[in-house]
């Protein structure tokens, strides 16, 4: 028998749309492998075990299946964003326990294009930190059960790397796709502003944060975006070679970089110039404030998300991090700082089509209780992992992870690409080169069995 756990998106919707397969049996599948797996690794806040069997069948009695783009296929929320019926908890236990009365806008176009939502998956509280965990569980990286998935996209990611979906949605307002792909093998891009629809907490985090899609190849991320975006991703039509610079210094001072992500970035420079490109060695121009920057405008972001909510019921890293945010969120309000940063990178990523970095500067945290961890120290273990992805939430410009390599433990490596805004179909023609010339994994090897971690 066919077993539709571990395969393509793109496979299991032209199965459907063929009749080859039900979306009852995929979706069957999928929640059997969840029951059997997610004990292990924590991917799901609430998982929609009826409600999704009955809303496969409504998809498999849809006039237009042959038409659908995602026919059948499983997909997973990130618990900040609206599923009717559902309550969105964003990670606390400080949000309304509450169903939603609609589907956030991405959610219904999934489900219009024919894709089933299984379940709600887990987040840090009010999705600030780089790591999962928290009231609702602990997300664990698939490849490496005993570190975290990473944040804040954490659950999502790790549903999709253990197998337990295909395709999951999440977003990213300083890394929160980014993060969490690099540390679980998985292919992810953060579009430029406005390609996607929003609508993430309150006020996206002043226009940083996005919705975009995680997945297991370059294909079914290309799929999935399409939907999203409610517009196509064709190739691209230009076959020139593209100018990639490769920068290996961090954005923030004092950060250094592991040897296997270094390594990471320098291999795939190699094979993008052995496919004709023009790569050269290139930093870009971070100011020295970055730092300072990006602390700001993470803190005021959680600040006006937290308003309204009771203190008492919110963790003590996140009270901190929405009091200090507080005193920022007038001046981050202006987007002066961020018109800044994007003027001065601006004629670097003219010169150059695309950036090379790091994914990541080192390894993920272990999967540990960091909720409960004061916020200094919390603050420290995420800039210290994760330095290459807020400034491309601050400028709002498009950017990818994209695995490449594999760490000592044997989870898998990854390196980021930036474009400038419009320029997603670079991004995407690049993954899918490096895709080609460095197969990666799809899904971590894990034993089908219920065995605690």
């Amino acid at each position: 028998m066919t077993s539709w756990a571990g395969r393509t998106a793109a496979d299991i919707a032209a199965a459907v749309r063929e009749k080859d397969v039900t979306p009852r049996q995929v979706v069957a599948e999928h929640l059997a492998r969840i029951e059997r797996l997610d004990g292990r690794i924590g991917a799901f806040r609430a998982v929609r075990a009826e409600a999704a069997l009955a809303e496969a069948d409504e998809v498999g009695a849809r006039a237009d299946l042959a038409g659908l783009p995602l026919a059948g296929v499983p997909v997973a929320v990130k618990d900040n964003l609206a599923v009717r019926g559902e309550s969105h908890r964003n990670g606390s236990a400080a949000t309304p326990d509450e169903p939603a009365a609609e589907d956030h806008v991405t959610v219904a176009r999934l489900r219009a294009a024919g894709a089933v939502v299984v379940g709600l998956t887990n987040v840090p509280e009010l999705c600030v930190f780089g790591t999962t965990e928290g009231v609702h569980g602990t997300a664990r990286n698939p490849w490496d059960p005993a570190r975290t998935a990473g944040g804040s996209s954490g659950g999502s990611a790790a549903a999709v790397a253990a197998g337990l979906v295909p395709l999951a949605l999440g977003n990213d307002g300083m890394g929160s796709l980014r993060i969490p792909a690099a540390n679980c093998g998985l292919v992810t891009l953060k579009a430029g502003h406005g390609v996607v629809p929003a609508g993430i907490g309150n006020g996206d985090w002043f226009g940083m944060s996005e919705n975009g899609p995680l997945a297991t190849t370059v294909g079914d991320l290309r799929l999935m975006l399409a939907v999203l975006a409610d517009t196509g991703f064709p190739g691209r039509a230009e076959q020139k070679p593209l100018r990639i610079a490769v920068a290996l210094r961090s954005p923030l001072a004092g950060v250094s970089v592991s040897r296997p992500y270094a390594a990471a970035v320098r291999e795939a420079a190699g094979a993008l110039a052995g496919a004709g490109h023009r790569v050269r060695r290139a930093e870009p121009p971070y100011p020295l404030s970055l730092g300072v920057t990006s602390l700001r405008h993470w803190t005021a972001g959680t600040a006006v998300d937290a308003e309204g909510l009771d203190p008492a019921l919110l963790a003590r890293r996140t009270r901190v991090h929405a009091a200090v945010g507080r005193r920022f969120v007038r001046s981050v309000r202006s987007g002066d700082q961020r018109e800044r940063l994007r003027a001065r990178l601006t004629p670097f990523l003219t010169e150059h089509d695309v950036l090379l970095t790091p994914a990541l500067a080192r390894r993920s945290p272990e999967a540990a209780p960091w909720h409960e961890r004061g916020w200094l120290r919390n603050i420290l273990a995420n800039t210290a992992y994760s330095p290459f992805t807020p400034p491309w939430n601050l400028t709002g410009w498009p950017a990818m992870s994209v695995p490449f390599g594999t760490l000592p433990s044997g989870a898998p490596c990854a390196v980021q690409l930036v474009a400038r805004p419009g320029r997603e179909a670079d991004l995407l023609a690049l993954a899918e080169e490096l895709e080609t010339l460095r197969p990666w994994a799809r899904t971590a090897p894990l034993p089908d069995a219920a065995d605690g971690v």
